[in-house]
């Protein structure tokens, strides 16, 4: 394996400092979010090296769990962070939380004992990468899709209530809204899997060839993550779509939008 020194580092953090400057010419926006996503890139994975490193040599399933709640809230913070029309901030993180809990943890726990299962079944070396890339992906899955779903409510919002006042059901109203939120949410697993082996080489896979191991190998476990993203994204956008439309109706089916916080800007 090639080893990157600090100063390959550098000439990469160049290109993103560049970027940031053209941004800033062009009064894009985004020069400051860019900044600070990328020092905190840099902060985060140092810091999770250094702890993966205590977790492998320790392989203790207490440090194992924390780590994992740690992400787990992390993430379902960050789904409602960055939305044009999140919900009210702790009802956004529970439905973003619960959401992911209960599809990104349920397909890692399926894989680690059923299907890899090492010895142990939680050993960290696979436990956290995998539920690692599970949580990302679902993550922006589940943030696509609750934004398009909150975005079409509060713009539809006078023909939601006409059709409400005719007497339609609030499921039928929304039916429409939600089906098109999980597609909107659906649509960059199923892209990266079309195009995966053609347009590009997959991350993962990338990684385990980079380190020696045979092709064929890492195209299956490649195969298997894609599949458990796909699986996990789908059934996570779905709970949280449905949760959030459930919300947004009230027991005589009268649109809620103050669960929305609609003035907040990107």
């Amino acid at each position: 394996m090639i080893h990157l020194t600090p100063w390959d580092l550098v000439i990469a953090s160049g290109l993103i400092i560049l970027l940031a400057i053209t941004s800033l010419l062009l009064q894009l926006n985004i020069s400051r979010q860019l900044i600070i996503a990328a020092i905190r890139n840099v902060i985060q994975l140092l810091l999770i090296g250094y702890i993966l490193k205590l977790i492998f040599n320790s392989n203790n399933l207490l440090l194992l769990g924390t780590i994992a709640l740690v992400m787990l809230l992390v993430a379902g913070f960050e789904i409602n962070a960055r939305q044009k029309y999140p919900l009210k901030r702790w009802i956004g993180f529970k439905i973003g939380a619960s959401a992911l809990f209960l599809s990104s943890f349920t397909m890692a726990f399926l894989t680690l004992v059923v299907i890899v299962a090492p010895t142990p079944w939680y050993s960290p070396q696979y436990s956290i990468p995998l539920l690692g890339m599970l949580l990302g992906n679902t993550m922006n899955g589940i943030s696509l899709g609750m934004d398009k779903l909150n975005q079409s409510v509060y713009q539809q919002k006078l023909i939601i209530e006409q059709r409400l006042m005719l007497g339609q059901d609030y499921h039928e109203v929304i039916k429409e809204i939600r089906s098109e939120s999980v597609r909107t949410g659906m649509i960059p697993i199923i892209n990266s899997m079309a195009i995966a082996g053609l347009v590009s080489l997959p991350g993962m896979m990338t990684g385990q060839i980079l380190s020696g191991t045979p092709p064929v190998e890492a195209v299956k476990y490649q195969i298997l993550i894609f599949f458990l993203i796909a699986s996990g994204t789908g059934f996570g956008i779905m709970l949280a779509v449905w949760m959030i439309a459930k919300r947004l109706f009230d027991d005589r089916q009268r649109l809620n939008l103050e669960l929305l916080r609609v003035k907040r800007s990107y």
